[in-house]
């Protein structure tokens, strides 16, 4: 399933900068904590190499077991319903990157994501049109409706970035709309979430200020996602994405808030701190960057953190990271 620069060498500088990480590197690895164990994901930007551009078709993987052939179907008839939403044939002004994802929690089968980038559009009603379109011939129209109304009108200190769905046509298929909030606090970014028709705002406070040490403010430009659901006529859930490295001193402090929150949720966080410990090139302590995002999300589950890791791969070079 990976894309054609998967076989190349990594080099000094990225030949085609992604958006994905914020030297370029374009994947980044991630592990929701919840659970009876954790899911392992993988995300990669396709790089405009054929299979990610719109039009194109899902992506393939060979190894499926014949089991999947049937969920696979559904999953393309879906895909096929937007796949030309997000290109210049519906009246785009270029086609939107895609990326996509793997993510498996043994011994669950894989699931599989794609995300259209709506970032490369500078204007923001292109990007809403987009999501408009989707959504209506998703039969999501009214969810989504519902969702803008109750978030109210977005400027310039939000906008939607991403618009993601799961290859799947099960009932807990979801679609995720992506807002980056540039300047919210944390009273701003519960509004948001408070759209879902599950959220704890109790345990999401907690949440939010274990990671930002007590501070009302969210750091850099976090990010929020309304995931929605066939049959609802609200989005079901919503998760709140915080960038630890505009929040602390460095990874050290970062892993150290984790686990604490981690702890606070019941899941033991040794196998996160050594994790984070294997994955940095430098002790955590002299470290900054890789442990980037962790998300979180009130909707019932315990434990329900997300922590993703980028890999400081090219040493000079800067992009706008995601």
């Amino acid at each position: 399933m990976l894309p054609g620069w998967s076989a190349e060498r990594i080099g000094a500088t990225p030949e085609k900068p992604s958006y994905v990480a914020g030297d370029g590197f374009p994947a980044e690895m991630s592990v929701n904590w919840s659970g009876a164990g954790p899911e392992l994901r993988v995300l990669f930007d396709s790089l405009d190499d054929g299979a990610g551009q719109g039009g194109a078709a899902l992506p393939v993987n060979p190894a499926l077991p014949a089991s999947a052939a049937e969920t696979r179907a559904l999953a393309a008839r879906r895909w096929g319903r937007i796949d030309e939403v997000f290109t210049p044939a519906a009246g785009r002004p270029s086609s939107a990157p895609q990326w996509h994802s793997v993510a498996w929690r043994p011994p669950a089968r894989f699931v599989h994501k794609t995300y259209f980038g709506l970032y490369v559009w500078p204007d923001h009603q292109q990007r809403q049109a987009a999501v408009d379109e989707a959504m209506h011939r998703l039969g999501l129209a009214g969810a989504w409706d519902d969702a803008r109304r109750r978030i109210g009108s977005a400027g310039a200190e939000r906008e939607i970035e991403f618009f993601a769905v799961d290859l799947a046509d099960e009932a807990d298929a979801r679609v995720k709309i992506y807002y980056r909030n540039r300047g919210a606090g944390l009273a701003e970014l519960d509004r948001i979430a408070s759209v879902a028709l599950q959220h704890d705002s109790a345990a999401a406070a907690i949440a939010y200020r274990t990671l930002t040490g007590g501070r009302d403010d969210a750091g850099e430009d976090a990010l929020s996602c309304l995931a929605f659901r066939s049959g609802l006529d609200r989005a079901a859930e919503a998760t709140t994405y915080l960038r630890l490295p505009s929040l602390t001193s460095g990874d050290q402090e970062a892993v150290d808030r984790t686990a604490a929150l981690l702890r606070h949720e019941g899941v033991d966080p040794q196998r996160f701190r050594e994790l984070a410990a294997a994955l940095a090139r430098e002790p955590l302590e002299d470290s900054r960057g890789l442990l980037e995002l962790v998300s979180y999300r009130a909707a019932g589950r315990r434990g329900d953190v997300t922590t993703y890791f980028r890999f400081p791969v090219f040493e000079n070079h800067t992009v706008p990271a995601c």
